[in-house]
């Protein structure tokens, strides 16, 4: 039998986190699970072959007690006490965990209170509107049980993973390749170079002195779980995280064109086809033929193939169809926003909320980072932060906040306050008045209707005190779809009041997007991409909010902390009201 692989393990310990939690177990043990379940599930090597070594416990959150499991797992098949946990419960209840927004406590409630043991039960108590009785449950939690069993019904889509899941792999791959002796060029293509909020899988181009001994260097790397046989045009890969990759090696000459075919979109490559067509040219991975010669000219560089058709050079950001061709027909692509253009951060949070660093830990990751100025906004009570987080514990913050002492960075006193339902601040103004940044968020109550979420977010645009909301949308990238709001009432409001909009640049929020950003921008509305860091490395994630940021059009003059913090200030909606 062979080794289970690192899905196969990662499932298992899950499965079991969601039976010890049906079971009534501590949270501790079931928190455990599943942790070690995104580690083994983010792992780069074989944890089967760690285990067998004894060095699964070098991965976080797994001890020797869960290196045991994934042993009797590779040894016997399963997992002794899943086994004995599946045994005290119908074989259905499983499954009914496993839908969107029940979960084991939930499922077990259900299970106890109205004998649902298995989705066909629970379809027939939700269309004979029985949950709905349940405290805790009512009318829209029945709603939302019947479309997620709907959706469940059309099938499952194929999976999709989080770009910064995605790249910490291909980029691992990339990096080795680039070392191997035969490599000449190796370049990410697909929607990963786009810099989409997630992807299917990952394509790389390359070059190679020796083609077939690259795909087999490809083919023979630890983060390798399964490959096809190598050949001389490459390889096709699946990795320990379940991603598979598409390694294509092409000669030299025809680099530029297989990077920019593969690069996409499909919508952006369709488009691109038809202006050649006009032109009497044909445009593919081959080439670019021209129909009066007959002749088909090869392009090291993408740029050779958008100068051919007579184009600016289209960063891969751009290239979804959406005016990049006529833009750059006319020479009036703009030049996008970079890494290097943000002078500071204004969203961060420390051990005073949710954080796990000191104020001072969170400045001098930030100066490290290259910025100039950070404003620490940590949670306010309402968001379940309790008594170390109310108005007088807030006032203490800020006066650690102003009498820390760090060189090269300005360390600016703020909140990140909560927008309650009514669209109420759970800070009073006086308060609000104190700070030198206030960024409003949306934190629960993520049901609302449309009408009545449009109100709330409204009423906290059009509080002079805010300067800014942070992750407009709610959305967690292929976790939690947006709540549903009125956006061009919204981005009308914020345009009114000067109100600033986050880009959030946490890689499973990039919030908002990049359609919302770009018409944010065109309605004069300041944005500003902010890191949410939680912890001293949560820097590193600026790159993709700037990602958001390009694939919007933006440029450096479009986003507010590109600016040194007295111009940021100047744009706050209570200095311009003071003018």
């Amino acid at each position: 039998m062979p080794d289970p692989t690192n899905s196969e393990i990662a499932a298992a310990l899950e499965e079991l986190g969601d039976l010890y939690e049906l079971d009534g177990a501590i949270i501790h043990r079931v928190v455990a699970y599943r942790n070690a379940a995104k580690a083994v599930r983010d792992a780069s090597v074989s944890v089967s072959a760690l285990a067998r070594q004894g060095r699964a416990t070098e991965l976080p959150g797994i001890g020797a007690t869960i290196q045991e499991k994934v042993l009797a797992l590779a040894d016997d098949g399963a997992i002794p006490a899943a086994v004995k946990l599946r045994a005290r419960f119908p074989s259905g209840l499983i499954e009914v965990t496993r839908l969107p927004g029940l979960g084991p406590k939930r499922a077990r409630r259900l299970f106890e209170e109205l004998s649902i043991d298995s989705i066909d039960s629970l379809r027939a108590a939700a269309e004979g509107e029985r949950i709905r009785t349940l405290k805790g449950f009512g009318p829209k939690a029945e709603e939302s049980i019947l479309a997620a069993l709907a959706d469940a019904g059309a099938g499952e889509p194929r999976a999709r993973v989080v770009l910064h899941r995605a790249l910490a792999v291909g980029e691992q791959l990339i990096a080795a390749l680039r070392e191997h002796p035969a490599s000449e060029r190796v370049e990410l293509a697909g929607s990963a170079r786009r810099m989409t909020d997630s992807v299917k899988d990952l394509d790389v181009i390359a070059t190679a002195s020796d083609p077939g001994a690259l795909a087999r260097a490809a083919a023979a790397l630890e983060l390798v779980e399964a490959a096809q046989i190598p050949g001389e045009a490459g390889v096709r890969l699946r990795t320990h995280t379940g991603l598979k990759i598409d390694l294509r090696i092409v000669a030299p000459e025809q680099f530029g064109n297989l990077l920019q075919h593969f690069t996409g979109s499909k919508e952006h490559n369709m488009a691109l086809r038809d202006a050649a067509v006009r032109k009497g040219l044909h445009v593919s991975e081959y080439g670019v033929l021209d129909d009066s010669t007959g002749h088909t000219t090869k392009c090291t560089t993408e740029g050779e193939v958008y100068a051919l058709l007579g184009l600016q050079y289209i960063e891969p950001e751009l290239r979804e169809n959406r005016g990049e061709l006529e833009a750059a027909a006319a020479a009036r692509l703009p030049e996008l926003v970079q890494l290097g253009d943000l002078r500071g951060d204004l969203h961060s949070h420390t051990t005073a909320s949710d954080g796990t660093a000191s104020i001072e830990q969170m400045g001098m990751a930030a100066r490290e980072a290259g910025y100039e100025y950070l404003a620490v906004t940590d949670h306010s009570a309402s968001f379940g932060f309790g008594e170390d987080v109310s108005p007088l514990a807030l006032r203490d913050q800020v006066e650690r906040i102003r009498s820390a002492e760090l060189d090269g960075i300005t360390l600016l006193a703020g909140s990140e306050v909560n927008v309650l339902p009514d669209g109420s601040l759970d800070y009073p103004d006086e308060l609000l008045t104190e700070l030198d940044w206030v960024i409003a968020s949306v934190h629960s109550s993520f049901r609302m209707d449309a009408e009545a979420m449009t109100g709330r977010l409204l009423r906290a645009i059009e509080h002079p005190l805010v300067d800014a909301i942070g992750h407009l949308s709610g959305r967690k990238i292929e976790r939690r779809a947006p709540y549903a709001f009125d956006v061009e009432r919204v981005l009308e409001a914020a345009a009114r009041t000067g109100t600033m909009l986050e880009i959030n640049a946490s890689p499973d929020r990039r919030d908002i997007n990049d359609v919302t950003a770009r018409a944010a921008a065109a309605a004069g509305i300041p944005i500003v991409i902010n890191c949410d860091a939680h912890r001293v490395r949560g820097f590193e994630v600026a790159r993709y909010g700037i990602a958001t940021a390009r694939r919007a059009w933006l440029t450096a003059a479009e986003i507010a902390n590109t600016r040194p913090w007295p111009e940021v200030q100047a744009l706050r909606p209570r200095h311009r009201a003071a003018v």
